[in-house]
């Protein structure tokens, strides 16, 4: 085959440092906005973003030539950068890891639902067990002593 092709879902979670809750209603829409164009510049598209006071969901297409660990790098380095930079957020930091799912075609439209109702889930259920329950649904092998930073 002469041409690499790909489609490639990924459903990226990561947290804010010490889950502290950062994300206000004040700077969400702008921080998705910039998240956006920075996973653009990154050639992986987002479908759906949504977060909550101290994490955040993105469903993005994955370059075919992209390593997820170098895209999530910048995502994470860049937006701290620019989260510092605004007014009550110098001391903003996102936690060390993250956990990334693939996600086929088929279960695209349930992952959007999900990630659409972020903040009604959140209402009955903390981060932890959201993590928690993601990882065992996804057959992820996880130390509880490292997940927590």
């Amino acid at each position: 085959m002469p041409q690499s092709l790909a489609n490639q879902l990924s459903h990226l979670v990561f947290s804010t440092k010490m889950r502290r809750s950062w994300i206000s209603d004040d700077i969400r829409g702008e921080l998705h906005a910039y998240l956006t164009e920075v996973f653009k510049t990154q050639q992986c598209p987002v479908i759906i973003m949504n977060s909550v006071e101290d994490h955040i969901h993105v469903l993005f297409h994955l370059h075919r030539t992209k390593a997820v660990s170098n895209v999530v790098k910048e995502i994470k380095q860049s937006s701290s950068k620019w989260l510092k930079s605004k007014a009550n957020m110098q001391g903003f930091a996102w936690q060390g890891g993250y956990a990334v799912f693939s996600v086929s075609e088929s279960k695209k439209p349930a992952v959007v639902r999900y990630i659409q109702k972020q903040k009604e889930h959140h209402q009955r259920t903390c981060f932890q067990d959201e993590l928690r329950s993601l990882l065992t649904l996804n057959n992820v092998s996880y130390d509880e002593h490292y997940v927590w930073e």
